[in-house]
């Protein structure tokens, strides 16, 4: 009877077996591309051969890789409400920066020369919304850090010709990416930036001496009437800046409690 058991239950094993043996080459010859491979990406033996044949009785084809078709070349000059092309930019720029402005101003490393915070596309005036044929319009916004002006000159980029300008005190707009270089260096060397440098040097045990060394963020500083020190009382009127560094690819640096007057180039603390 013992036997009789062992025997029965060899023939359900192997006819589980065959079963699923039968199943694996099924699998091996109807499965599309890698299913079923193998670590070295190669199917069961004789798998490839078969479910390449199967595949073409189906008429399937191989995925082909993907192709990033380059982005068009960018024009000399847009149309309508186009955004403004590198080659527009950098005209409007050298038409809103005459001689007389260029000699007359300062920029936040104080050279010769107003600092660029950034061009616009214009808004078309109100008798030309509807106007296909409007004239495109650029906005140049400049910073003269000699008397602490905000300078806007509309240039028509159809003329050439600079068609307004304004200029406004105490109006702040975010800093460019120079201003920020500028106001770092100037933290970096300061007595009050020995924090920033500790820091620094804990975070990667180098010496801190660059503004290249850091990522850095900012916002502009507008000083609260009778509530800041004497340094600090003319932020808002003066251009004026709060850091938040970051060693680059690591920690950030706490110096919320310092500010960076640019205009008079001088740093101070709150509180």
């Amino acid at each position: 009877m013992r036997k009789t058991v062992h025997r029965h239950l060899g023939k359900m094993m192997a006819g589980a077996a065959i079963a699923v043996a039968g199943t694996a080459v099924m699998v091996g010859i109807t499965l599309p591309g890698s299913a079923g491979a193998d670590a070295s990406g190669r199917g069961p033996a004789g798998a490839e051969q078969a479910g390449s044949g199967q595949g073409q009785e189906q008429g399937q084809t191989a995925v082909r890789p993907g192709v990033v078709e380059q982005a068009p070349a960018q024009g000399d000059k847009g149309t309508g409400r186009d955004p403004l092309t590198d080659d527009e930019t950098a005209r409007v720029e050298r038409i809103a920066v005459n001689r007389q402005l260029f000699g007359s101003s300062e920029n936040v490393e104080g050279d010769r020369g107003p600092q660029r915070i950034g061009v616009d596309l214009a808004e078309p005036e109100e008798n030309e919304l509807d106007d296909p044929t409007a004239p495109r319009r650029a906005d140049v916004t400049l910073y003269d850090y000699r008397n602490d002006t905000l300078v806007t000159r509309t240039v028509n980029l159809d003329t050439g010709k600079v068609e307004r300008t304004d200029t406004q005190h105490g109006t702040q707009p975010p800093l460019g990416r120079d201003e920020m270089t500028e106001a770092a260096r100037l933290l970096i060397a300061d007595p009050l930036g020995a924090g920033l440098r500790a820091d620094y040097k804990d975070a990667t045990g180098k010496e801190l001496t660059s503004p290249d060394q850091l990522t850095l963020n900012s916002m502009v500083y507008r000083a609260t009437p009778g509530a800041q020190p004497g340094l600090l009382a003319k932020c808002g009127e003066h251009r004026c800046v709060r850091l938040f560094p970051k060693v680059r690819n690591g920690s950030w640096i706490d110096s919320r409690d310092l500010v960076i007057d640019l205009s008079a180039r001088k740093v101070g603390t709150l509180g």
